[in-house]
C-alpha cells in the first residue's frame, strides 16, 4: 500500500509518500480501505513532534478517516466485508489501508458521502461538546468563535446556529469572513487584537456569552475581555502556536469561567460523555448537518493538505482523496 510517512520529525515538507507492506487485521480488529482522510492542525502537530502525545518513529500521520472494510480479524462481529465505516485515532489515516481495533469504528452515516463522513469526526464533536456540554450554550446566547473559518469554527457556527444561538465569528481575511457569514454567522469581526475586544462588544451588543478559542495567541485576551459578565470561555487548542497568559484578575472581577476541552482526554476519562455526544451528532447529520469541506488533496499532496492547515490558509475543512 501506499502511505505517508514520517521517518524523522519535522514540518509537513519532511513527509514523503512510500510503500508499505499491507497491514493485517490481528484478534477483535478489522482492515480498512481509506477513501477520504481529514486534516487537523494536530496531525502538523504530531508530525513535528510538539503535540501534547509524543508517537514513536516512524509513523503515518493522520487522525480521522472513512472507507470500505476489507478484512476481518478473529472474534470481530458487527461488521461485514465492504461495510463504510469511519475511524478516529491518533495517527494511521492518510494511507490507502489501516488496521484499526473494531471497537473503534463506527458505522459511516449513509446520508454522507466518505469525504464528508471523514471530514465529521473529529471537528464536529469537538465544537458540539465544547458548545453543549463545556460551555453549556443556550438559544438566544452570543458565541464568538475565533478561527472562525477553520475546521473547528465552521462546525461551530453551524451547531450554534442550530441550537439558537448567535454567532460572532473572527477570522483574518475577508474571503473567510464572507464565508463565514454565508455559514450563517450573524456577524464576522476582523482577527485584529487591537480592536478585537471593541469589535466584540459592539456586534454583540455588549459583550459575548461564550467564547470558543482553538487559536490562542495574541487574540485570546481581548476575547475573553469582551464576555460579559459571568461569560464562559472555552479554550481547544493553540493553532496560533503560542500558549497565551491570562490576567487571572480578569476572571474574578468579570465572574468568568475558564473552560478547556480536549476531546482525546474527554474519551479517556469519561467515554459514556463522548459516547452520548456521538449519537447526538447523528441526529443532526439526520437533520441535514453537512461539514465545509473547503480544501481537496490528494495522497501524493498530504504534505502541501498539513501545510494548508499550518498556515492556517484554509476555508472549511482540509480533506484527502485516499483512493476510489
Amino acid at each position: 500500500m501506499r502511505a505517508a510517512l514520517v521517518r524523522c520529525y519535522g514540518p509537513p515538507e519532511a513527509i514523503e509518500i512510500t510503500e508499505l507492506p499491507d497491514p493485517q487485521p490481528g484478534r477483535g480488529e478489522l482492515r480498512i480501505d481509506v477513501r477520504a482522510a481529514a486534516v487537523n492542525y494536530p496531525d502538523v502537530l504530531i508530525a513535528a513532534n510538539r503535540y501534547q502525545v509524543s508517537a514513536p518513529l516512524p509513523l503515518i500521520p493522520g487522525s480521522e478517516l472513512a472507507g470500505v472494510v476489507s478484512a476481518l480479524g478473529e472474534e470481530v462481529s458487527g461488521f461485514a466485508l465492504g461495510d463504510a465505516v469511519t475511524h478516529v485515532a491518533l495517527t494511521g489515516a492518510f494511507a490507502e489501508r489501516v488496521v484499526a481495533n473494531a471497537s473503534r469504528v463506527v458505522a459511516m452515516p449513509p446520508e454522507l458521502s466518505f469525504e464528508q463522513a471523514a471530514a465529521f469526526g473529529v471537528v464536529y464533536r469537538t465544537a458540539y461538546t465544547a458548545l453543549c456540554r463545556v460551555a453549556n450554550a443556550r438559544a438566544g446566547e452570543w458565541v464568538a468563535v475565533l478561527g472562525a473559518a477553520g475546521g473547528v469554527g465552521s462546525a461551530a457556527i453551524a451547531i450554534a446556529k442550530h441550537l439558537g444561538c448567535r454567532v460572532a465569528a473572527i477570522a483574518s481575511s475577508d474571503a473567510k469572513r464572507a464565508a463565514c457569514r454565508a455559514w450563517g454567522a450573524d456577524a464576522a469581526i476582523e482577527a485584529e487584537p487591537a480592536s478585537l475586544r471593541d469589535a466584540i462588544r459592539e456586534a454583540t451588543g455588549g459583550g459575548a456569552d461564550v467564547v470558543l478559542d482553538p487559536v490562542g495567541g495574541a487574540v485570546s485576551e481581548p476575547a475573553l475581555r469582551a464576555l460579559r459578565w459571568g461569560g464562559r470561555f472555552v479554550t481547544l487548542g493553540f493553532a496560533s502556536g503560542e500558549i497565551p497568559r491570562i490576567p487571572l484578575n480578569l476572571v474574578l472581577l468579570k465572574g468568568i469561567q475558564l473552560l478547556g476541552l480536549d476531546l482525546r482526554a474527554l474519551g479517556e476519562r469519561a467515554p459514556d460523555a463522548l459516547a452520548q455526544d456521538a449519537e447526538a451528532m447523528r441526529a443532526l447529520v439526520s437533520a441535514g448537518l453537512r461539514p465545509h469541506v473547503g480544501e481537496r488533496f490528494t495522497l501524493d499532496q498530504t504534505a502541501a493538505a498539513l501545510r494548508c492547515v499550518a498556515d492556517r490558509r484554509a476555508i472549511g475543512k482540509v480533506v484527502i482523496g485516499v483512493a476510489g
